[in-house]
């Protein structure tokens, strides 16, 4: 639809005036052909007394001039103020702060005239928002303490409000750091929104923790690295120090970097192993070290609330379990064993055949039906404890009772889902039935188990696993013979991917890290593969002498778990060299392990998402029975208890706990709360899961952190981006603080959702009965001043 439109009313008497125009044009340009002046002062004079002629046969016309303009008082128009107290900071040079400034021109003195126009064409709404949006009078309460910057949250709310009327814009004032996800904008409905960036780009000193992020791996000597993201704006060549703390205030590390140009970033990495396993609550510091050694210093930065985070780091509350299946006794179990003595978090349960089943060549004279050999009568076994013929003699180690695995491998998905992982070792497919194949298929993908299958006399191929459950789920192919044999002992080494993954790592930098491979000693014996399958990974390969490559380690996913082929069936050669290799090798086979139940889910387990409002997170529990398939109709309570200094240092310390109860969501065995964080700090959460009879069925517990005030100064310098995006892809467009007068009076004539039309006439206006006049003068003045009659 245009915005306007030139209209004719007397179009009766066109003919006639367009050929009384037509007379009139040329005796004008006849009486000037005649003239004696220069052909450059008669054109102008022609084109002049044309103009002023043309002018006055439009007037008899009768033109309107006819528009769309906003109907007054029919639409709705939002000013939207950010509260939050990121509008505290003085720019460099300033005395006010941005807050100050901006409260000044929305307030009604000093500034306010353009509200006024705003509200003679619009219903003018005023709100303000910081964690939350609220309704505004004047704007004259804004005090600029709120804990967080909602502003998508807040802009989407107004949409909502006013979902279904006519609502012509918003102008929110604001520096645009966000702290809410700004995927908010994607929904639709939003008006056209016109930001009023408040601050500039001239920011003063400050350094700021951006962001913490945690990652854990199973590298034996550094399994949790936390990662600190520090900028130092006005600091150019100064040195930035951070420091890591742990929950009780003790400072673990301390790290110092020089900072660079402004909007460059130091990344510090802190390397540690917790102590404890479970729960791990620290804090990142990051200042100057003036300021470190003069902390009361509050003028040397623009702000101190963005000097730290905190962090929390889940070690899991183990033990993890594994079981281990050999079909003979070995020395890959003892080193294997005697490694994981030394990781608290593992639990090796070894289930070990000393002895195959024997054919029954003859017949004991004994009670009829008797299956047990009668040489083991009068031992004081039972009936179930005595050995019988047709099956093969086990052993069980590091059960946690007599009943566990007392009948062999396990036969229901109760018993073996107890497990998080299982390793196979030289053992043939005929020790499990087809059922315990399939279960064990299903204690890796549905499950998410781990399974490795270590290289021996009788894995693999050798074992005839080709096209059996088990067989199906490793990831090499075991149907057809390789087309190759290595000739002599194979070297070991990492292939890129191997490189890439920290637990098949021994050494902290690639020198020291090649430097131990190649001292490694080769290896006799080795299952060979022909191929790996799709979307498997080599981590590990051999070379026998000739140069001929083996794939030695390779691993993919297989459902919710993870399979690996370890293809080497002598590792232990590795530790018989010396002390140190034999440390490597014990180490290797932790970090291993720790692989292979890092994934693997638990029964109970509890996830924390923050919400659209930063002070606000989304609890999440899943509840698992023992066949790990959903568990409905449970009673799950959580207790949430804030982690401070005062009580970690100090068992006797009183914690801030609160009780409350998870509801069931609409999926099968998710159970969610939600929790508002009332301060900034660390927060534990403690579930614990009854079933519908009341008995527990597990516990679980997990952490998170609120940092609301460094959330908000995490950046000072204003989010100019951000505002532009915003108005771009609304329709609306980014206006100076300087310019809110004009844009208030230019509004009135953009689009609105109702409008009306305007009809000016433009035939007897003084303008153009003034401009006829001004042609015909100005004709006139031209003639004078040339001499012309």
């Amino acid at each position: 639809m245009p915005l306007a439109e030139l209209h004719l009313t007397s179009t009766q008497s066109l003919w006639p005036l367009a050929a009384a125009f037509c007379v009139l044009v040329g005796f004008v340009v006849w009486a000037y052909g005649r003239s004696s002046g220069s052909t450059a002062v008669r054109s102008v004079c022609t084109t002049l007394k044309i103009i002023g002629i043309a002018a006055l046969v439009l007037c008899l016309l009768e033109p309107l001039w006819s528009k769309q303009r906003v109907k007054p008082g029919a639409n709705f128009f939002v000013v939207l103020a950010d509260n939050s107290q990121g509008l505290q900071i003085h720019d460099r040079g300033q005395a006010q702060s941005r807050g100050e400034v901006m409260k000044k021109r929305l307030a009604d003195t000093g500034g306010g005239t353009w509200q006024q126009t705003l509200a003679e064409t619009f219903q003018l709404r005023r709100y303000s928002f910081d964690a939350r949006l609220q309704p505004a009078n004047d704007f004259s309460d804004l005090d600029f303490k709120g804990g967080a910057s909602a502003m998508h949250s807040a802009l989407r709310n107004i949409a909502e409000r006013f979902r279904g009327q006519p609502l012509a814009g918003v102008i929110v004032y604001t520096d645009g750091n966000a702290t809410d996800s700004s995927a908010l904008l994607d929904m639709p409905g939003l008006p056209p929104i016109y930001p009023v960036l408040a601050g500039s780009d001239d920011v003063p000193r400050d350094v700021s923790v951006q962001k913490v992020v945690v990652s854990q791996t199973a590298f034996e000597d550094a399994p949790v690295t936390i990662q600190a993201d520090v900028s130092a704006d006005g600091y150019n060549d100064e040195e930035i120090v951070a420091q890591l703390f742990d929950s009780t205030g003790k400072k673990l590390e301390e790290q110092k970097q020089r900072a660079g140009r402004s909007e460059q970033m130091l990344a510090f990495r802190f390397r540690l192993k917790p102590a404890e396993r479970g729960l791990n609550f620290y804090q990142v510091r990051a200042a100057t070290r003036s300021d470190l050694n003069n902390p009361t210093n509050e003028n040397s930065e623009a702000t101190q609330a963005n000097n730290s985070r905190a962090a929390v780091v889940d070690r899991g509350r183990g033990p993890y379990r594994i079981l281990y299946v050999a079909g003979r006794p070995n020395w890959e179990f003892k080193f294997l064993n005697r490694a994981l003595t030394e990781d608290d978090q593992i639990e090796l349960v070894a289930l070990i055949r000393i002895a195959r089943r024997e054919r029954k060549n003859f017949e004991f004279l004994g009670r009829q039906g008797e299956m047990n050999n009668p040489l083991f009568r009068g031992f004081g076994q039972t009936n179930e404890d005595q050995e019988r013929y047709d099956q093969p003699v086990l052993v069980r180690l590091n059960t946690k009772d007599e009943a566990e695995l007392k009948g062999g491998f396990p036969k229901t998905a109760e018993d073996l889902f107890q497990y998080h992982a299982i390793v196979l070792d030289d053992l043939e497919s005929g020790f499990f039935t087809r059922d315990q194949m399939t279960l064990v298929q299903k204690f890796v993908s549905e499950r998410g188990g781990g399974l490795l299958m270590l290289g021996g006399a009788e894995s693999f191929r050798e074992g005839k696993f080709a096209r059996t459950p088990i067989g199906d789920m490793l990831p090499v192919y075991l149907d057809r013979p390789p087309s190759a044999r290595p000739s002599g002992p194979v070297k070991f080494s990492l292939t890129p991917e191997g490189w890439l993954q920290p637990w098949t790592r021994l050494r902290d930098n690639e020198t020291e890290e090649r430097t131990r491979i190649e001292k490694m000693p080769g290896f006799e014996v080795l299952n060979e593969a022909s191929q790996i399958k799709p979307g498997a990974s080599t981590l590990a390969s051999v070379a026998d002498p000739q140069g001929r490559s083996f794939p030695a380690l390779v691993s993919q996913r297989f459902g919710g778990g993870r399979t690996a082929a370890l293809m080497i069936g002598d590792l232990w050669r590795w530790g018989m060299r010396d002390e140190t290799m034999h440390k490597d090798m014990d180490k290797t086979w932790r970090q291993m392990m720790r692989w292979l139940v890092s994934d693997v889910p638990n029964r109970i387990e509890v996830t924390i998402e923050p919400k659209e409002s930063s002070d606000s997170v989304a609890l999440q529990l899943r509840a698992r029975d023992k066949n790990f398939q959903p568990l409905d109709n449970a009673t799950v309570q959580l207790t949430i208890t804030a982690i401070d200094e005062a009580a970690a240092k100090s068992t006797n310390s009183p914690t801030n706990s609160v009780r409350m109860t998870a509801e069931a969501a609409t999926e099968a065995g998710v159970y969610e709360a939600s929790y508002i964080t009332r301060k900034a700090g660390a927060y534990r959460v403690d579930a614990v899961v009854n079933d519908a009879n009341g008995a527990e069925v597990g516990r679980s517990a997990a952490g998170w952190t609120s940092d609301p005030a460094a959330e908000e100064f995490r950046s000072l310098r204003p989010n100019r981006a951000l505002l532009e995006t915003l108005a771009k892809r609304t329709g609306g467009e980014v206006i100076a603080a300087n310019d809110l007068e004009r844009f208030a009076k230019a509004l009135p004539n953009k689009k609105a959702p109702i409008t009306e039309n305007a009809a000016i006439p433009l035939w007897h206006t003084p303008a153009m009965f003034l401009f006829a006049l001004a042609c015909f003068v100005s004709e006139w003045g031209v003639r004078r001043w040339k001499g012309l009659p």
